[in-house]
């Protein structure tokens, strides 16, 4: 055991046995504890692969993975029983992933007792929402009357706490239910006609596998005796059910998570599940990490004294060896323009003359289309940036390139056959598709063109199951006819192309897997990359959501846009007031919390949103600070020169 560590700390780590909640404030070292935790007990004998830790990001779970790689590598000649050396350079180490691609291991490896092919296909957002307005097509419904989005949010959530269409059914009796109702039940045939789960889905039929197949769930509990959940206050009705369920034989479940940082409702989280977990779980030691190791006394201090005014929370008051600290400045902008000008310029002026790395900064903000501004401010002081939630396999050449991968391993996979035949194009239009859909009668040449695609995709599939990822890919890119297709001697062309053989390259750490799984874990990464998983480490400041930033941390924050209706969002002055008005402050806990040396408040009297000029009040954030703790923003750095 490290000297270091806390009495809090060495606490979670040695409490192995039994319900354990660990109450972890920001900064407070959980992943460092998570990973000694699970080391620990595979210095008591347990078998790594009897383990399990589920994180909310593939980020995060990378981080765990060598955290927990490197301690049993150091601490092997201490083991206290016989582990083999692929016990510690990869075969053996404990399953370390997010929920999604648990269901999607688990779905692959068992799936197939409710139905589900092993080759599945996981649609992403865009694919989903492509299908949702197939089924109302189909059903000749007017999509600005059901507008597509909020079909596929309210079918989300539904999923997402357990409804399954037929329940559903029975209980829509009004208009817009019944017709959501059909959208649904059409939806769900085209998913099942390709073979496709959508994100909701992987873990909803997880659970419908457990609960139908109980020698299943059991062949589970007993691979994973020891169950670790991150982040558990921002797990929904699904996970809560999942986790529970693998972890009820043997109850050695160990829950880490934060009240104050619960800041997803809106995709269905639910922070009681945290709150309910000692009664969920008679006999829980409960631990409380309240030393913080990253930011200065004084912004815990503006953190607490924000958090505090929540009334749904678990009392803890995080505490800093870091006693001396810069003051939090203020800047009121007249607009905009004037707010933008003044964070380019601070931040050209903190890594000029204050030597603070540009990754060591970051531009926080509520909503998306703040980051505009703050965009042509840093182009014009030459500020490198990096807009995180700009996703790499979201790029239409990328998911052109995928989509020979999918139908090859999917046939049924419909929404990818027809990306794939139109990409580059090949004399194959949307009517040819039908026809060919409809088994109607082809013309010679159109029977060519035809089969010579089928040639085309048989070829992919058997590279997919016999070589390694990065050639499948190399293959792939010549054979399509998407390398001459791009290299068009233009500028666009060779972004497109510069792109796709990034993917190739990022293939290559697939390699070592056996045909078709590097493929396959390909495709999985793409379609459940999140936006923390966009983060590139290069030099540049980091502009992205509060939402986006949760677990980051950087030396100076900049947080913009803190004007009343804007943060604290007007979307928490609807229903359930109170609620909804607790997790704007937790957000804004989130995004002070996010600084280990400095921060930057700034909110504009006059900003223009959707064309409208408003003129706003400072948000209610600004005077939860006590003033002891502000100052005012040196307003000679806004001047750009």
């Amino acid at each position: 055991m490290e000297n270091d560590l806390n009495k809090a700390q060495e606490k979670a780590i040695l409490t192995t046995e039994g319900p354990v909640l660990i109450v972890a404030g920001a900064g407070s070292g959980k992943t460092r504890v998570l990973a000694h935790r699970i080391s620990h007990l595979v210095e008591r004998g347990v078998r790594p692969e009897a383990i399990l830790a589920i994180t909310f990001t593939n980020k995060a779970a990378g981080e765990m993975k060598s955290r927990i790689s490197n301690l049993l590598k150091h601490g092997k000649e201490n083991l206290r029983h016989e582990m083999p050396d692929s016990a510690i350079f990869g075969r053996a180490l404990p399953w370390v992933g997010t929920f999604h691609s648990l269901s999607v291991s688990i779905l692959r490896e068992t799936g197939s007792a409710i139905g589900i092919n092993k080759h599945f296909t996981i649609l992403d957002e865009d694919d989903a929402l492509s299908l949702i307005k197939e089924a109302l097509a189909d059903l000749a419904l007017d999509p600005k009357q059901f507008q597509p989005t909020r079909l596929r949010s309210i079918i989300s959530r539904k999923k997402n706490e357990l409804v399954t269409l037929e329940q559903f059914k029975t209980e829509a009796l009004e208009y817009f239910p019944k017709i959501l109702a059909r959208v649904w039940a059409a939806y769900e045939e085209k998913t099942q006609k390709s073979k496709a789960l959508d994100f909701d889905d992987l873990l909803l039929k997880t659970v419908e596998l457990f609960s139908k197949e109980p020698r299943v769930l059991e062949m589970y509990q007993e691979r994973w005796r020891y169950v670790h959940v991150d982040e558990y206050q921002d797990t929904n009705l699904v996970q809560y059910h999942l986790t529970k369920l693998l972890a009820q034989k043997y109850g050695n479940i160990c829950a880490v998570g934060d009240i104050d940082q619960a800041i997803y409702s809106w995709r269905g989280a639910d922070f009681r599940n945290i709150m309910h977990f000692e009664r969920d779980w008679p006999n829980t030691v409960l631990i409380t990490l309240e030393e913080n190791y990253r930011s200065t006394q004084l912004i815990l201090n503006a953190a607490n004294a924000v958090i505090v005014k929540n009334k749904f929370r678990v009392p803890k008051n995080l505490f800093s060896q870091k006693k001396s600290g810069s003051k939090i400045s203020v800047f009121e902008a007249i607009n905009e323009e004037e707010e933008g000008d003044f964070i380019a310029g601070l931040v050209n002026y903190l890594h000029e003359k204050e030597k603070i790395p540009l990754t060591e900064m970051a531009v926080l903000y509520r909503t998306n289309f703040q980051s505009r501004i703050i965009e042509e401010k840093m182009i014009a002081t030459g500020i490198p940036y990096q807009v995180i939630g700009v996703k790499f396999y979201e790029r239409k050449e990328i998911k052109d390139t995928l989509s020979y991968l999918r139908s090859a391993l999917n046939p049924e996979d419909l929404i990818a056959l027809k990306r794939a035949i139109s990409m580059p194009p090949r004399g194959i239009g949307k009517a040819l598709i039908i026809k060919m859909l409809a088994g109607g009668n082809l013309s010679e040449k159109e029977n060519k063109k035809i089969e010579d695609f089928k040639k085309l995709l048989e070829a992919v599939k058997k590279d997919a199951e016999e070589k390694p990822a990065s050639e499948v890919l190399k293959n792939l890119i010549k054979r399509s006819g998407l390398e001459d297709y791009f290299d068009n001697g233009t500028d666009e062309g060779e972004m497109r192309l510069a792109n796709i053989a990034e993917l190739a390259s990022l293939a290559k750490r697939y390699d070592a897997k056996k045909a078709p799984e590097g493929i396959l874990t390909l495709l999985e990464e793409a379609a459940l990359m999140s936006d923390q998983d966009t983060v590139k480490d290069e030099n540049s400041v980091k502009l992205m959501t509060v939402h986006a930033a949760k677990g980051l941390e950087f030396k100076a924050v900049f947080i913009a846009g803190l004007e009343d209706g804007l943060f604290p969002h007007h979307a928490s002055m609807e229903e359930e007031k109170e609620l909804r008005d607790e997790e704007e402050r937790r957000l804004f806990y989130v995004a002070l919390t996010r600084a280990k040396e400095k921060v930057y408040l700034s909110y504009a009297v006059f900003r223009t949103i959707f064309g409208s000029r408003q003129v706003n009040r400072p948000s209610n954030f600004l005077f939860d600070i006590p003033d002891e703790l502000i100052e005012k923003a040196p307003e000679k750095i806004i001047t750009l020169e």
